[in-house]
This record gives C-alpha cells, sequence and structure tokens, in this order.
C-alpha cells in the first residue's frame, strides 16, 4: 500500500472522499458521488474548512491516535514515540480542535483586541 506521504493532495482527498462516505464516480475518474451530482472531491489538503470537518470526522472516530498522529506529523516524529502523559495533553487538546466556529472567533477577537491595546 502507498504510503500517505506519496499521495499527491489529488489522491489523499479522493480517498478521505470515500472515508468519509462519498462513493467514487465509476463512470468519471477522479469524481466522486455526492447526492445524484458527480463533482470533484472536497479539497481536504489545502481548504480550511474542509480540513476542520476531515479532522472532526476524525477525531470522532478515534481522537487518541489522530491526535498521536498529528502530533507526529506537525513534530517530525513517530506517533508511537508520544508518551502516554503525552497523550493526556494531547487528549485535551482535543476540544481545543473541536471549538465551534463562534467560539473561535470569540477567542480570536479577544486576542487582536488586546495586541492593539
Amino acid at each position: 500500500m502507498t504510503q500517505v506521504k506519496d499521495k499527491t493532495n489529488q489522491q489523499l482527498n479522493m480517498v478521505l472522499a470515500e472515508l468519509m462516505g462519498y462513493t467514487v464516480d465509476k463512470g468519471r475518474p477522479g469524481r466522486v458521488l455526492k447526492g445524484n451530482m458527480s463533482s470533484m472531491p472536497t479539497d481536504y489538503c489545502t481548504d480550511p474548512a474542509a480540513s476542520l470537518e476531515v479532522q472532526a470526522k476524525a477525531i470522532e472516530v478515534d481522537a487518541a491516535l489522530y491526535l498521536k498522529t498529528l502530533s507526529a506529523k506537525v513534530y517530525g516524529t513517530t506517533y508511537a514515540n508520544v508518551e502516554e502523559y503525552d497523550l493526556i495533553a494531547l487528549i485535551e487538546v482535543k476540544h481545543l480542535l473541536l471549538a465551534s466556529p463562534r467560539e473561535r472567533a470569540e477567542a480570536a477577537y479577544i486576542t487582536l483586541q488586546g495586541a492593539k491595546a
């Protein structure tokens, strides 16, 4: 099986679309079915809103694995190197990652207002 790092954005978007529940359009390679419509898969690799959608799904399925893997990606280690006490801290981060858009907006407002003062 191809490593995820070897996949292009397009390939990764297609696989993620399938994992998010869309059906591959067999008549149109590189496209998925969204209801009765054939379209390109969502751009999870570069669209911030789409990345939040797939992040929420991953957290719903296995928060600990997602957080360990994300930590490994960000810090350039393997997720097996994340210590158990680090995992507990990462689980707390889960709540921040799942903040509502309003909560993010309010936090940004307070931060940006504070920076102006």
